[in-house]
């Protein structure tokens, strides 16, 4: 896959997938032919890139379902997302940054995905975070002239890239619970998931704890469907004891990767991603990594996506 060029969604989301999306399509079987299954659908990376004929896209977030809906019913183009982005981002510059709150207001009584957009592309480490209350609570990141035609240009390329994706094939997207997505998928159906990280990142819709973790590995358990299931091994502080315990029946690939958060270089931290597989593949593992040293009895650092 050397000449692959991966598909960068219009919406960011922490722990994104782009730069594993080779390492993850490697691994689906050459002879699936199945509805392509994902409860977790977060940005939608990994299935737009591996466009299959058939999906079901669906997430506990219902401001992502909606959005990729409007794409998918040409509510949202790449057209209509410019000229909105350069009405947005010229207010947004002449207020000084203090139309981001008001966008955000608005967005928080109506839902308009376009909205969303907007906020997701102008907040603060393009973070996706909610309260209690279901409302987005990410501040601003501080640049007014965040909106620049070249900016713009790339959003409206990554709908324009959706779109695409999304016309190739029979695409479903569903607000909805998990355990329900996943017992949607029969056999011959693949189920792609990629989970808040448990110990490592959760907002009001993706709250994330141990009984979350062992619930989805028993639904995991009973689907006749093959799967692949995104989770993290370890960093240079500590590992995911889950990776031992609830998925240790599993087949087990790691992967070292690089997550940087916000604008400074010392953010740029290894961690070793995880792929927990209900079939044998025939990759071939990389070495682990030297950083993999684990200091288990120390306190755990502090580790944002």
């Amino acid at each position: 896959m050397s000449n692959f060029r991966t598909i960068v969604p219009p919406i960011k989301c922490q722990g994104i997938k782009t730069k594993l999306v080779p390492w993850i399509m490697a691994i689906v079987p050459d002879d699936f032919e199945g509805r392509w299954v994902e409860p977790f659908m977060g940005s939608g990376v990994v299935a737009f890139n591996f466009r299959p004929q058939r999906a079901l896209l669906a997430d506990s977030n219902p401001h992502l379902i909606r959005f990729y809906k409007a794409i998918a019913d040409r509510t949202i183009t790449p057209h209509r997302a410019r000229q909105f982005l350069e009405d947005e981002g010229a207010e947004l510059l002449r207020t000084e940054g203090q139309h981001f709150y008001e966008v955000r207001e608005r967005f928080n009584q109506k839902g308009d995905p376009m909205d969303f957009l907007f906020l997701n592309r102008a907040c603060f480490n393009g973070m996706i975070r909610f309260n209690r209350k279901g409302g987005f609570n990410v501040p601003f990141c501080r640049k007014p002239n965040r909106f620049a035609q070249a900016y713009i240009t790339k959003v409206c390329n990554q709908i324009k890239a959706v779109a695409d994706a999304i016309s190739f094939g029979d695409y479903e997207f569903c607000h909805q619970d998990y355990g329900m997505t996943i017992g949607a998928a029969g056999e011959g159906d693949f189920i792609y998931c990629d989970p808040p990280y448990i110990d490592r990142h959760a907002d009001y819709f993706n709250g994330w704890d141990e009984s979350h973790e062992c619930d989805l590995a028993y639904h995991l358990s009973q689907t006749p469907a093959r799967f692949i299931l995104s989770t993290w091994h370890s960093n240079e502080y500590r590992s995911n004891q889950f990776i031992t315990s609830v998925w240790q029946p599993y087949h087990i690939l790691t992967r070292e990767h690089f997550y940087h958060v916000g604008a400074k270089e010392d953010n740029r931290n290894p961690m070793l991603e995880a792929l927990v597989t209900n079939f044998k593949t025939a990759y071939e593992e990389p070495s682990t990594p030297q950083f993999v040293q684990l200091r288990l009895l120390e306190p755990a650092a502090k580790y944002d996506e």
